[in-house]
């Protein structure tokens, strides 16, 4: 009973491995329709979301197989949970590359008032700290688990620049306000983005320690 389940915890590994690399590809292009103004690819990203929360649906009955089946001890249980909050905030990542693409369709018959390097930059920033949450769950890796929950000041400070930016954009042309509130509520998006990130390295720890960070 223990080898199988085992096996499932592999597998539940595997899954989680899998939707950390389809939120990659969502942030990814998101940005990149976003950037390019490309509305066939934010449409993608937008019907993408379903896979998303297929994939979230698959894993959330693994783990209630594993609840039901088995007989987990505290460790297994801790892991179990702390995946289905991870896959939450993976879902929800999801929903936020939706969000960004249908203001990329709305903004996508005008010209941006400004380069979205920052914007840019902070998709960037949030990959990688979801790729690490990822791996530091399947690793059981604390260290890196506590490197993501820190990098989440870069992810603000880059949300910080471009909220200065724009609204330095509005008051020196009124005319702006319209698009440079579409274009802060997308690098708002990313700063939740890096929020979720930072959630799912917390659960990590609370997995390998039984406490979560927040509750110190």
């Amino acid at each position: 009973m223990r080898n199988r389940f085992d096996r499932q915890l592999v597998q539940l590994n595997n899954e989680l491995i899998e939707m950390g690399g389809m939120i990659e590809k969502a942030i990814s292009d998101t940005v990149k329709a976003l950037v390019n103004q490309d509305i066939e690819l934010a449409s993608n990203v937008i019907e993408y979301d379903e896979e998303i929360d297929h994939q979230e649906r698959e894993i959330e009955q693994l783990c209630l197989k594993l609840l039901l089946q088995q007989q987990p001890v505290a460790k297994d249980l801790r892991l179990i949970s702390a995946a289905l909050k991870m896959i939450t905030d993976m879902e929800r990542i999801g929903d936020h590359a939706t969000d960004i693409s249908e203001i990329t369709i709305e903004l996508s018959k005008e010209s941006y008032i400004k380069k979205l390097d920052h914007i840019q930059q902070m998709a960037k920033e949030t990959m990688v700290m979801l790729v690490q949450s990822v791996e530091a769950f399947v690793n059981k890796d604390m260290d890196k688990a506590r490197t993501v929950i820190v990098h989440d000041d870069v992810v603000d400070d880059l949300f910080n620049k471009v909220k200065a930016e724009l609204i330095a954009m509005i008051h020196e042309d009124v005319n702006a306000g319209e698009q440079a509130s579409d274009l802060l509520m997308a690098a708002k998006y990313f700063e939740r983005i890096g929020d979720h990130a930072t959630n799912i390295s917390e659960w990590v720890i609370f997995s390998i320690t039984g406490q979560h960070p927040d509750d110190k």
